[in-house]
């Protein structure tokens, strides 16, 4: 058993963010579980995942077994590699936030066998309060683009707050196989995972009142296409669902290029010159700022691999703006 004590910066977090803040390599299934089974106490009482916690309150944790994978001792040089490698994605920062430009393979957290990500690399960055900088979302580790990191625990509240509220904006770009017969459409659907105790499972299409069913709601607008073979997508989730661009892309018939779990069409060759790696990018993030509510508009490049196949199919990634074009939700 440990008690930890709520911090000023950490006032009117939902308990359940609250552990998740704390403990980033807990599986958030596993924070629900503690919390629904009672075994976790605020200030002696059983609390529920949405209650809100206020300074100086005493919570009290059951013992966690976190899978965090043995990494070699850190040493100052490999503090000083990790920080500069981090520093070297920075596409915006200020003194409550960064926003990185995720490279695709390099997964967020740890898990099984992960030994190298996000957020083990950001302990490199923590300030001489003791403030490591927080992970405030997810990207799958072949996603690419941008990713809010937050350098303080009243950023990383703010900011997530911003998410569930569906203030924060985000488009998508996806190389998808064949082209959408509507050009612009809406996707919704409920999703649950195939195998639900395993975090990377896959998504299903489910139905309304499964167990572990979410609601899920995309709008995609086709940007350009090659051939009658490939397009251009954009991607504007409204929800933020596991694998979600990714399941919705094939329940529509067009799966993104290169994605291991979702590609699936008969007879499909990949054409010559374009890499089997996922054509997914976390494209452009308006955001308000944690601290003075003003918009925070960050866009990231094409990755590598992209890159290359937007240039052999002749797409002009400067000719569009992914905010102002995008359907609205």
């Amino acid at each position: 058993m440990q008690t930890l004590t709520v911090e000023p910066d950490e006032a009117g977090m939902r308990i359940d963010r609250f552990l998740t803040a704390r403990f980033p390599l807990l599986p958030f299934t596993r924070v629900q579980t503690i919390v629904r089974k009672g075994e976790l106490r605020v200030d002696g009482k059983r609390a529920k995942p949405n209650d809100r916690l206020e300074p100086g309150m005493s919570v009290r944790v059951p013992p966690l077994r976190l899978d965090q994978p043995t990494e070699r001792p850190r040493s100052a040089a490999r503090e000083q590699d990790d920080a500069a490698f981090i520093r070297s994605l920075i596409l915006y920062e200020d003194a409550d936030m960064m926003i990185l430009n995720k490279p695709f393979g390099l997964a967020v957290q740890g898990g099984s066998g992960t030994v190298r990500h996000v957020d083990g690399l950001l302990a490199a960055l923590t300030g001489p309060d003791g403030q490591k900088p927080r992970l405030v979302h997810r990207l799958d580790k072949d996603t690419a683009g941008c990713l809010i990191i937050a350098k303080t625990r009243l950023a990383a509240a703010t900011l997530a707050k911003s998410f569930r509220s569906r203030a924060a904006r985000k488009i998508y770009w996806a190389l998808t196989a064949g082209v959408p017969r509507v050009r612009q459409g809406r996707v919704s659907t409920y999703l649950a995972k195939e195998e639900p105790t395993d975090a990377d499972a896959r998504m299903r299409v489910a139905k309304h009142g499964d167990e572990g069913a979410s609601h899920a709601l995309t709008y995609y607008a086709m940007v350009d296409q090659a051939a009658q073979k490939l397009s251009w997508l954009s991607f504007k989730p409204v929800t933020g669902r596991t694998h979600q661009l990714r399941a919705h892309a094939a329940h529509i018939g067009h799966p993104i290029v290169g994605d291991p779990k979702y590609f699936s069409v008969e007879n499909w060759e990949l054409p010559g010159g374009i890499q089997n790696r996922l054509h997914l990018l976390a494209r452009r993030i308006v955001i308000p700022h944690p601290r003075t509510g003003k918009p925070v508009d960050v866009s990231a490049p094409l990755p590598p691999h992209m890159a290359q196949s937007w240039n052999l199919l002749g797409f002009d990634a400067a000719r569009y703006d992914p905010i102002v074009e995008a359907p609205e939700a």
